[in-house]
């Protein structure tokens, strides 16, 4: 599925990206948590991970906390979802 994204920081322009694909099941999937630092993202996405791991038959759960919530997760972190996560929430606080 192809969503259209608009900056409204540039002018006019769209651009197109691909979701990846959806598992059929959270059963056995190990879940990657990404703490953007903000307040209480760590408590939201334990919460998440809970209920995935209680409710769906997800495996386990890693998280790790980004610098800044603007910024990227550096690629050690990256790495370490792509060897040990087949799934990666990303979190929000406040």
């Amino acid at each position: 599925m192809a969503v259209q994204i608009l900056d409204p920081t540039t002018e006019a322009s769209a651009r197109r990206i691909n979701y990846a694909a959806r598992p059929e099941s959270l059963a056995g999937l190990r879940i990657g948590l990404v703490d953007n630092t903000k307040h209480n993202s760590d408590q939201l996405l334990l919460r998440i991970a809970d209920i995935l791991e209680k409710e769906h038959g997800a495996k386990a759960h890693l998280i790790r906390r980004k610098k800044s919530s603007g910024a990227a997760p550096h690629a050690e972190i990256v790495e370490e979802y792509k060897a040990g996560c087949d799934i990666v929430i990303a979190g929000v606080g406040d």
